[in-house]
This record gives C-alpha cells, structure tokens and sequence, in this order.
C-alpha cells in the first residue's frame, strides 16, 4: 500500500471513530509503528488531525476568529489568572508588548498601578485601558484596523514594530499546540512574527481551550517562547506533551 492510500484509511478511521490508537492503525494497515507515526507526521504538519498519546483524532479547525464581544464572554476567571500570573513576572522600568486579545487585556489589567513601563500594542481596548487608567507610557502600532478584534494588523503595524527593541512580548493566539500557533486571519501573522523578531523574551497567554485546535495558517511554532502561561485546566496529557519543551510552563489558578 503506497502512503497516499495509507493517509486516506487514517483520515477515514479517524472520522468514523474520532480518535484511533497507532496500534490500531499499525494493524489495520499492516505497517510498523514506525510507519504510522511517520503518516501521521505528514498528516498533522497538513493540519488533517493531530497527534495525541498513543493515537491520533479529529482537528478542531478555527474557520474564523471571534469577535472581541464574543470572547469576552468566555472563559474570563481563566483570562485574569493567566494576566495576574504574567504580571507578576514584568521587571521595572520594561519595554514591553501587549498582544490583541481578551488575555492580553487580563494583563494589561494588572498594569494600572505601574508607572515604569513603556507598553507599545496593536490592541484599541488595551490602549484606551492603559491611556485611561494607568501612567504607564504607551505606544499604539497603527495598522489596518480590524473591527471585530478592535486591532491593527496587517503589514503597517508590523512595520512599526521593527524599529522597536521589546524586552518582553506577550503573544496571544487564536488557538495552538506544540507545533505552534494558529490563526484564521493572515493579517495577524505578519504582526506576530514582526514583534518576536525584535523581542528578547516571548510570553504565550493563552487560555487552554483553545490548546490543540487548529486554523489554516500558523503564525509562529512554539519553539520561540520563552514562556507559556495558560489556566490550570490544562489537561495532564497536555501538560505531559508541553512539558518536553524547552520554554517554561507557568499554569495559572
């Protein structure tokens, strides 16, 4: 069997059942293990399904992002952990980034008594808190405006970014893994991975429902980071898989 049939049967077995062992596999298809593990590689690097311990399932795709409405409706007791917990690690007189997004507004939450901070942001509503309520000095990208995510994105606002030297960016992500971060929305790659480049330290907040889905273009692979911060409910097979990597794990309660 050539691997182009042996993909199909795994993408077929894995829709019929949602999630299916590699011993299975291996011998339902009369492969090693070697072999399926190989395939599902393939697959998972195409986004088809993903890996988990001992098998494979389904991929939950993002097909588009949620409005910033939306998502402040979910999950908010895990956002302002995650933002309490990032913040406690911003040493004085900083030069730092603040991702769009309901997470990172957690953090720039916990900012308001800080009066030693540059915080530069592609972010309106982290803007206007930050403008309104905080002493901190504050720089706004600029950028094609995104309505529903209240955010700049696109080649302007990375432009910006690339004349800046950041100590620390915190990144959000629409959803992600340990291959990295995914996003439905082009625009937000070319800003992610413009503010990395000129970041010494990189910090991921995000919450844990969004951990192992996927959206059609990933936008920085986890290697960068430095650090992870997420919730507690992150599962121990997670916490297992993110526990090989070379950042550092931060769960937040």
């Amino acid at each position: 069997m050539i691997p182009v049939e042996r993909h199909q049967q795994i993408l077929a077995m894995v829709a019929e059942r949602g999630v299916v062992s590699f011993s299975e596999l291996s011998e339902r298809l009369g492969v090693s293990h070697m072999t399926i593990r190989r395939d599902v590689q393939k697959l998972e690097e195409q986004g088809a399904l993903l890996a988990v311990s001992g098998g494979v399932r389904s991929a939950e795709r993002l097909a588009a992002e949620p409005s910033h409405q939306t998502k402040t409706s979910l999950y908010n007791a895990e956002k302002n952990a995650i933002g309490r917990r990032a913040a406690q690690h911003i040493p004085r007189n900083s030069c730092i980034y603040i991702d769009a997004g309901t997470t990172t507004l957690a953090l720039a939450g916990e900012l308001l008594d800080r009066d030693d901070l540059l915080v530069v942001t592609n972010d309106f509503m982290v803007a206007a808190l930050l403008m309104e309520k905080s002493r901190c000095r504050l720089i706004h990208t600029g950028g094609t405006v995104c309505r529903e995510n209240r955010s700049c994105v696109g080649e302007s606002a990375a432009r910006s970014l690339r004349h800046l030297a950041i100590d620390i960016a915190f990144i959000s992500a629409s959803c992600w893994g340990p291959r990295g971060l995914f996003t439905p929305d082009e625009d937000k790659v070319t800003v992610k991975q413009a503010v990395c480049d000129v970041s010494s330290k990189r910090v991921l907040l995000s919450d844990s429902s969004k951990y192992n889905k996927i959206a059609t273009f990933m936008a920085l692979p986890l290697e960068i980071f430095d650090t992870i911060v997420t919730d507690s409910r992150l599962s121990a097979q997670a916490r297992e898989a993110l526990g090989e990597g070379n950042w550092k794990l931060a769960l937040a309660d």
